[in-house]
């Protein structure tokens, strides 16, 4: 089997891309090979499948994490081979890594030891070129915009109201803020704006919730770029640029079909982020997958406060489509630290202390995983703990975790080894969830969309993060207000907040209650189909730590591609 990080090309250990689309009962007119391990499916896949019958829909959520990440991608992976092991057609969909990561903190994003994605090394770099899609399709956009304000068309833009951005997929905190058209002979006009991640754009968000080339073509015409001086909306499809964007995003559509390594098929598509965007993969894939598979696992970004909470009321709102049960990981590690006893920082590596036994911490921290399994009880659905072990974890802690995750209410809870067992290690976690999934629900939607914008807000901060009250900045209030006037006060409402803390504050650990949940800026995605709230000092476009990962990237004599985890 390949190294973690190598290229897989040639690589016995893997199955022709033909053959995994064969055992999901595809046809060759199905997809469109990318080389030999990876293919694109086709459009329009999902109203063919229609007359099949519906997997199991199971979301994979976590408490909030170390800077680490506590390894819910890796469970998630190992959860869909164990399920394949216990003889049920699984199909994984996960979201594409974003190069930030790869790059900056966590490296890698497709699983790592035995529970991996493959190609590993393409999907984690450029993989079929749908993020270069988005990243080309947005700053088309800013381009045209510009050219717009230049050469005063109509309707006229008032650029102190402009809210589109340039993307970029890399950490590169020197661009958040920037001053363009600096040119000796102006070839457009004089102002500030910024980039952000390309993965957290509305474009990409725009991506992952389409669910067809109509669809696409319509949201982004919705995109509202900025205001007249009549203080009216102006759109995508005003500027006449809403064809050129679509054109670029064609393909990007297309979910991508790879396996595990241990051929189960995983389809990989779309890539936000669960902190500072809707953080799921796309309502295409998990269309298709359904219709393909007796149980389909997907991931969401972070925590249940984050990812999960958007996956409930965002894009399942948006698909129809109701989960069966979610499954929600925690570590030793991260449990202990969210007992407040000891020091992390991002980008550095985890102190010793944090490491060792410590039964007192793991019941202190436990608060934290409570919270989060009040959070999925509040939507109607069971809920499997899954304990993702580390070599060095203390048995004795493990076993304290498992008792307690009983104990506040949890299905079932199991301890997994799938990064060092592959799917062997989460057979007793499959059979958990199959158990689970076989049950009633009674999923439901945090909140009605006829809610007002600010009852919305209030409902997610007191409701998941345990806020006693919220307060705007006096840009956030008059947006609101702006926003309900112009018609988009039914819109759902995501949250970009930190994922470390159940509140906005990175340093309020454990269960944090009674605190003040602030607003200071509300931005419209009309095109995605929700409001966007900016809470506490969460950054659209972070910078690298004291040591990057691209450090540790390397290539050796034969192209072979190492240190990508």
């Amino acid at each position: 089997m390949n190294q973690p990080g190598q290229s897989v090309t040639g690589d016995p250990g893997l199955q022709e891309i033909d053959t995994i689309a064969e055992q999901l009962r595809l046809n060759r007119n199905d997809y469109e090979p990318y080389g030999r391990y990876k293919a694109k499916l086709v459009h329009g896949l999902a109203e063919r499948l229609n007359d099949r019958s519906q997997a199991k829909y199971i979301g994979v959520t976590a408490i909030n994490p170390t800077p680490l990440g506590e390894g819910k991608t890796v469970t998630a992976i190992g959860l869909a081979m164990a399920l394949s092991q216990l003889g049920h057609t699984t199909i994984g969909t996960l979201r594409e890594p974003s190069l930030a990561p790869v790059f900056g903190i966590k490296g890698g994003g497709a699983g790592g030891g035995k529970c991996t994605l493959e190609p590993q090394a393409d999907i984690n770099l450029h993989f079929t070129g749908d993020m270069h899609a988005v990243t080309a399709a947005t700053n088309l956009l800013a381009s045209i915009i510009d050219n717009h304000l230049k050469r005063k068309k109509s309707p006229q833009i008032n650029p102190a109201t402009i809210t589109w951005k340039r993307v970029l997929d890399l950490c590169d905190r020197g661009l958040a803020h920037v001053i363009t058209g600096l040119d000796q002979v102006p070839q457009a006009p004089l102002r500030e704006t910024g980039f952000e991640l390309s993965a957290a754009s509305e474009v990409m968000a725009i991506l992952a919730l389409a669910t067809d080339l109509a669809d696409l073509r319509q949201r982004l015409g919705r995109i509202v770029v900025g205001m007249t001086y009549e203080k009216q909306p102006v759109t995508v499809e005003m500027l006449g640029c809403v064809g050129a964007m679509a054109a670029l995003l064609v393909d990007a559509l297309r979910p991508n079909l790879v396996q595990s390594c241990e051929q189960t098929p995983f389809l990989v598509h779309t890539g936000p982020f669960g902190n500072i965007a809707h953080g799921n993969s796309s309502i295409v894939a998990d269309k298709i997958a359904v219709r393909l598979a007796d149980y389909v696992v997907t991931e969401s970004g972070f925590g249940a406060d984050c990812g999960a909470e958007k996956f409930f009321d965002i894009k399942c709102r948006s698909s129809g489509l109701k989960p069966d049960a979610e499954v929600l990981v925690c570590t030793a590690r991260a449990l202990k630290l969210q007992s407040g006893l000891f020091e992390v920082h991002p980008g550095k590596p985890l102190p010793a202390a944090l490491l060792e036994e410590n039964l007192d911490a793991i019941r202190a921290g436990a608060v934290n995983l409570k919270a989060h399994l009040d959070i999925i009880c509040q939507y109607g659905l069971p809920t499997v703990v899954a304990i993702n072990a580390f070599p060095d974890d203390s048995q004795k802690e493990l076993a304290e975790i498992q008792q307690i995750a009983l104990e506040q209410g949890a299905s079932a809870a199991v301890v997994t080894d799938a990064f060092a067992r592959g799917g062997q290690g989460s057979i007793a976690l499959a059979e958990a969830v199959v158990k689970a999934a076989g049950k009633p629900n009674q999923f439901q939607y945090l909140y009605p969309l006829e809610m007002s914008i600010a009852d919305k807000i209030k409902t997610i901060a007191t409701k998941i993060y345990g806020a006693a009250a919220v307060e705007y900045d006096p840009k956030a209030q008059r947006q609101i207000q702006e926003y309900e006037q112009l018609g988009y006060g039914r819109l759902p409402v995501c949250v970009a907040k930190t994922q470390y803390s159940l509140s906005h504050d990175p340093k309020l650990l454990g269960r944090p209650q009674g605190f003040t949940f602030p607003v200071r800026d509300l931005k419209l995605s009309a095109g995605a189909g929700f409001l966007y709230a900016l809470c506490g000092e969460i950054r659209t476009m972070p910078g690298l730590p004291s040591e990057p990962a691209a450090l540790r990237i390397d290539i050796d004599e034969q192209g072979k591609i190492t240190g990508l985890q």
